[in-house]
């Protein structure tokens, strides 16, 4: 049997169980939550919280309180030194380290065998079974998938411990099936220096049979147009006549939407979005052409969620799937087979199903604008700046926002800085544009703009081209998991960019 019809006869059964959740979904959850209950209760949390006597999830949300990586944070220092059975009872030997806290420059978010394989693997075989679902006729494992990883640098704690990039946990300890269907290389994919990989990547991959594509929509963009460079093809499909995945996470994909359409002209490439982090993997694409992502209930993550209008107190209350509501933001809360307890990762999601249950993914808890009460978020924000791309035939390459405080005038207002791939036809008519949209979108917005009152028109700033890669240089954030900050409820990174503005 060829490779690839063995393949999609092997994910079948994976559909199946897709289906099972989708339509059990109480049930899967709470499996989910006794299994997580009963193999932690010997562990020195689950001692500390009586898990042996938890047989509820009321009981374990009246005994466990909500976690932040800061009261985390002493736990990881623990098992970082080679201390276990704190957090979860198998060894914890690997640590993703992602962006830091207001204390701490890195986050070190504990990764076990069970999450590395019953989640994060999971999730990626997921997205392609999903993928031969929507496209029976695929012939993905017949070519090659490019993996978009991030840096390869490892902290070695011990002979067989490390931190590093999630990518680089992942891609190192990938099964041999995967790794036979992957390119470029892993010293290529895990090079450190980020300038130097796109380079190396372009050059590894321009002559393979690239049939799927794995990676962050931003870093991604960069590579594939220094491969049109090298070849001086016109777009991908010329390089890559078989590409028909593109599976893509880590920011929105709004922003980005017009120049892949450009990249991969008609409609032969089908674009699934992952919802995944250092501490998980929750949602994926299961209609195409949709934007919504169904939550994936059977990766050993338990989910809570916190309504927004409870967060900011000491101990929020906490809603279980049955108890959401379509249309309304929560700020997300799990409890993982990585040994995170209650944790808050600084997500926030708007269920636009409950039938299946399917989320976007709105903001971070910490990524707004709310100096006058507005509450920004940026799904608001993204939704904005693409109606004003369609409403002036403008191309947005990357963006960020923050305050413009009250002045004596008693009014303050919002300050955007934003790269175009190509400028707006008129300026003046894109903000308009971004304006009036963000009213329609954020009621709050909208009030406090009525008669410029509280809120003046958006103050928009055109950057040179490459003004986001130079600052993401300098901070040293190119490449992997890192992200443009799009919102901030204070002007620091405006500040930064200020002078390249001004200049």
């Amino acid at each position: 049997m060829p490779v690839n019809a063995l393949f999609s006869f092997l994910i079948k059964k994976r559909l199946q169980q897709i289906e099972l959740f989708r339509t059990h979904p109480h049930q899967a959850q709470f499996e989910v939550f006794l299994n997580l209950i009963r193999s932690a209760r010997y562990t020195e949390w689950g001692r500390q919280y009586g898990y042996d006597d938890i047989k509820t999830t009321d009981q374990f949300r009246e005994r466990v309180p909500l976690q932040d990586y800061e009261a985390v944070k002493p736990y990881v220092a623990r098992l970082r030194s080679g201390e276990q059975n704190l957090l979860w009872p198998t060894d914890t030997k690997w640590f993703a380290k992602s962006s830091g806290t207001t204390n701490d420059r890195s986050k070190f978010i504990p990764v076990t065998r069970e999450s590395l394989e019953d989640c994060h693997y999971k999730g990626g075989k997921d997205l392609i079974a999903l993928h031969y679902e929507m496209n029976p006729a695929s012939k993905l494992y017949a070519g090659m998938n490019m993996v978009v990883g991030g840096s390869s640098a490892i902290e070695h704690l011990r002979t067989d411990s490390y931190s590093g990039d999630l990518s680089a946990i992942i891609i190192r300890n990938l099964p041999f099936w995967v790794e036979l269907k992957r390119t470029p290389s892993i010293e290529v994919a895990l090079l450190e220096n980020w300038e130097e990989k796109i380079e190396q990547m372009a050059r590894a991959t321009l002559r393979e049979d690239v049939s799927g594509i794995v990676g962050v929509p931003s870093w991604t963009l960069i590579i594939l147009r220094r491969i049109l460079e090298i070849t001086g093809k016109q777009h991908m499909l010329e390089v890559w006549p078989n590409l028909e995945l593109f599976m893509h996470g880590g920011v929105s994909f709004r922003p980005y939407r017009e120049q892949y359409a450009a990249l991969f002209p008609g409609n032969t490439v089908n674009y699934l979005e992952s919802y995944n982090a250092s501490e998980g993997f929750f949602g994926i694409t299961d209609q195409k052409g949709s934007n919504d992502l169904l939550l994936m209930l059977d990766y050993g993550i338990f989910f809570e969620f916190v309504p927004m209008h409870e967060l900011h107190r000491e101990q929020p209350r906490t809603l279980l799937l049955h108890e959401v509501e379509v249309g309304q933001q929560y700020a997300i809360v799990i409890s993982t087979n990585a040994g995170l307890w209650r944790y808050m990762p600084g997500d926030t999601v708007r269920f636009t199903s409950t039938d299946p249950f399917r989320i976007q993914v709105s903001g971070r808890t910490r990524s707004f604008i709310n100096a006058f009460g507005e509450e920004l978020i940026v799904e608001n924000a993204d939704r904005g700046i693409e109606a004003a791309c369609l409403g002036t035939d403008a191309v947005v390459s990357e963006y960020t926002a923050g305050p413009v405080y009250m002045d004596g005038t008693g009014q303050g207002g919002h300050e955007w800085a934003i790269e175009f791939e190509r400028e707006p036809a008129d300026m003046e008519h894109f903000v308009s544009v971004l304006d009036r949209t963000l009213r329609e979108l954020n009621s709050d917005y909208d009030a406090k703009r009525r008669g410029d009152r509280v809120l003046a028109r958006p103050i928009v700033h055109n950057l040179p081209s490459g003004t986001f890669h130079q600052w993401m240089k300098a901070r040293n954030k190119l490449g992997g998991q890192n992200k443009v900050p799009r919102l901030a409820n204070d002007r620091s990174w405006l500040e930064q960019l200020l002078p390249v503005i001004a200049a």
